[in-house]
Order: C-alpha cells, then sequence, then structure tokens
C-alpha cells in the first residue's frame, strides 16, 4: 500500500485525498493508475480481508477475547473497504474500472468459500469469523460494480455487517463464558429450554446476518447483487451477471450454515439427560495415570472445576450484556425497516465519489 501510494505522489506531487479525489486522476496515465490501484488494494484486500489474504482472520478471532473479536468485527475490518470508497476508488478511477472484473472474481469466491467454510466449521467463534469472509465479500461486489447502487449497498453491508457481528461475537463470548466451551457439537443444543433468553438473541443475530428482510443484513448484500444485475458502462455485463448468480447461490448457503448452527446451539433437547452437561473425554495422552488418579483427593460437590455443570444454574442474559445488547439489537431492527436512513446519509457521497468514475 505505501508503494502504491508513493507511486501517486511520484506522479502527483501530493498526497492531500480531497485533491486527489477531485482531480479525477489527472496527472497519471491510465497503466500507472492500474499498477498503483493493484498496489494499494492488495494492501487494503488483507484488511478487508479478501479471499485468498484472509487466512489471518479466523486464527486472529479464535484466538482474541470478545472484545477484541468485537472491536475487529465492527471496526477494524471496515478499514480496507473504507480505504476502496476513500481512497482507492476516486483517486484512481481508470484503474478502478479496469480491475473492477478481477475484484468482482475475488469478490464472489470470498462469498463461496467463507459459507463452505463455516459448514464445516466446529468452533462457534471460528464459524462467525470464516463468516465475516463471506459478508465483506458481497462489500466488494457492491464496490466493483461502481454504480450507486452497488456502493451503497456495499456502504451498507458494512455497517449491517458490523452491528450483526459484533453482537454475535458478543453472544459467542458469553456462551464460552457460560459453558468453557465454544465447540458447537459440545454444546449439544437446547440453549432456548435453559437459556431462553440468550438463546432467542442468537437466534435474532443469526437470521440478521443470514439475511432475513427486514433486519439490516438484508439490503446491503442485496443492493450489491442488484448493482452486479447492471454494472456501470464499460464493465463485462454478462460477466457480472455471473457473479449475481454465484453470489446469490453464496446467500443461500449462508443461511444454510446459520440454519445449522441454530440446529446445534439454541434448538433441539438440552445437552444430556438429568439437566447436567458432561465436557468432552480427555485424550488418552493427556489423561493421569491409575496411580495419580488415586492420590487424588476427591473434589467437593460446589468445586467451580467439578467436570459437570449444571445447566439450571447457568445465568440467562445479564444486566450488563443487557445494555450493551440492547443497542446493536435496536439499530439492526432500525435499519432493517427503514434502510432509507443510513442510505439518504450515504447517496451524496457515494454520487460525488462516481463523478471521479465517470
Amino acid at each position: 500500500m505505501l508503494l502504491g501510494l508513493l507511486l501517486v505522489w511520484a506522479q502527483t506531487g501530493t498526497l492531500d485525498i480531497e485533491a486527489l479525489s477531485v482531480s479525477h486522476g489527472a496527472g497519471m496515465s491510465r497503466s500507472v493508475q492500474i499498477l498503483a490501484f493493484v498496489a494499494i488494494g492488495i494492501g487494503l484486500a488483507v484488511k478487508t480481508p479478501m479471499w485468498p489474504l484472509h487466512t489471518w482472520l479466523p486464527d486472529a478471532h479464535t484466538e482474541a477475547p470478545t472484545v477484541g473479536s468485537v472491536l475487529l468485527a465492527g471496526v477494524l475490518l471496515k478499514m480496507g473497504t473504507y480505504g476502496f470508497a476513500r481512497i482507492a476508488i476516486p483517486v484512481l478511477p481508470e484503474g478502478a474500472a479496469a480491475v473492477a472484473p478481477w475484484l468482482g472474481a475475488f469478490a464472489v469466491v470470498g462469498i463461496v468459500y467463507g459459507a463452505l467454510a463455516c459448514l464445516a466449521q466446529r468452533d462457534l467463534k471460528r464459524m462467525i469469523a470464516y463468516s465475516s469472509v463471506g459478508h465483506m465479500g458481497f462489500v466488494l461486489l457492491g464496490f466493483a460494480t461502481l454504480t450507486p447502487v452497488g456502493i451503497n449497498g456495499a456502504l451498507f453491508a458494512n455497517v449491517a455487517h458490523g452491528l450483526i457481528t459484533g453482537l454475535l461475537f458478543f453472544l459467542a463470548g458469553a456462551i464460552k463464558d457460560r459453558y468453557h466451551t465454544a465447540d458447537m457439537p459440545t454444546l449439544g443444543g437446547g440453549m432456548l429450554a435453559t437459556l431462553p433468553r440468550l438463546g432467542s438473541v442468537m437466534t435474532f443475530a443469526a437470521v440478521a446476518s443470514l439475511g432475513l428482510p427486514g433486519l439490516a443484513g438484508f439490503w446491503g448484500e442485496m443492493l450489491a447483487l442488484l448493482g452486479a444485475f447492471q454494472p456501470a458502462e464499460g464493465l463485462p455485463r454478462g460477466l457480472f451477471l455471473a457473479y449475481m448468480v454465484v453470489g446469490g447461490l453464496g446467500a443461500v448457503l449462508t443461511a444454510a450454515y446459520f440454519l445449522v448452527m441454530l440446529s446445534r446451539v439454541t434448538h433441539g433437547r438440552p445437552h444430556a439427560a438429568g439437566g447436567t452437561m458432561t465436557p468432552p473425554p480427555v485424550p488418552a495422552a493427556l489423561a493421569p495415570s491409575s496411580a495419580e488418579s488415586a492420590h487424588e483427593s476427591p473434589r467437593p460437590p460446589n468445586d467451580t472445576k467439578s467436570p459437570q455443570t449444571t445447566l439450571e444454574a447457568l445465568p440467562d442474559i445479564r444486566t450488563h450484556e443487557l445494555l450493551a445488547w440492547t443497542p446493536l439489537v435496536i439499530l439492526i431492527l432500525l435499519l432493517g425497516l427503514w434502510p432509507g436512513l443510513l442510505l439518504s446519509l450515504s447517496t451524496p457521497p457515494v454520487q460525488a465519489l462516481l463523478g471521479a468514475v465517470s
């Protein structure tokens, strides 16, 4: 990204974002714009993250504490897509138009790849992390269309992803705090029976993330697909129609993996009869020997390290969790029912941005 910005500076003599946006790429040839867009775009793609530069994200989310995952999903990932909207596309319009078909291709591969990877996950936080790869693919597809509809959809999906995925990571952290595991088969389902409020909010966040109409996750993805249906003039419409179809398949797969997750975590009967949850067996290599076991003192019944956790004793949503999650739930509903609240704010800047591209 630094090399790309230095190339822009060498050609124009400035790195003032506003001046470069107003100049619409003046002073830079088409080949220079393409080279600079590719260099800057690769740097931004790592941050977004775009397939195949996404591999750092699942590990980062899995190892991070809950607050770290929320900040990463809700704020920090947006720096990559913000860079495309604020710097790469308006400063390098000819480069954006030349690279847009490739950007769209990587975007739709990321959508399908992210969904398939989610279907293969056992860890709840890791599944949510891979879902971010797919959702950010819709954001990149919207940018690739270079249309008001597509870029508005990309910005809307950006905001919606921050709200919904932030809430999902809050919930995953709360579940891990109570059950001491995020392994979905180990959780065993039945959360709606044992922790009805927590299970209900998890269901709400999941259906919002899969794009249920009336919730914030719907509008950004649908507008991105609509932008692919009629891309900007000069872009290959047949290719973008194929992207629209593949993106629609990815939306179906998104619904599939979230429904699978809900069936494993919230629905069904509690994990074990008698209201207890037994953790997975310890591998033989890590199990204590019989001699060590003979000298172990028995644990008292109320010991917090007991191998069984009574499900009835687990707390439902706590007060501080309710205070933190309620604004996110309200905003998800508000933007889903009245998308014009956000679109009215984003449309004028998008039109100004596209003035540099057209």
